[in-house]
């Protein structure tokens, strides 16, 4: 799976790094960075991360 970000859309509220810190991260400048890849282990909390985006801006394809 992959998960994909607009970052047109993405306001860096940061709620998917609560929910999947292991795909998800804000850098220094509160900008947020992501690693496209989704560990099987991880699908779950990436999945969270999806559906609490508050503007929609992520996005898991397989």
């Amino acid at each position: 799976m992959r998960v994909q970000v607009n970052m047109d859309r993405c306001q860096h509220y940061g709620q998917c790094v609560f929910e999947a810190p292991s795909n998800f991260a804000l850098n220094d400048e509160d900008l947020l960075e992501y690693v496209a890849e989704v560990d099987d282990a991880n699908l779950e909390e990436v999945r969270s991360a999806v559906a609490v985006c508050p503007v929609q801006a992520i996005t898991l394809r397989s």
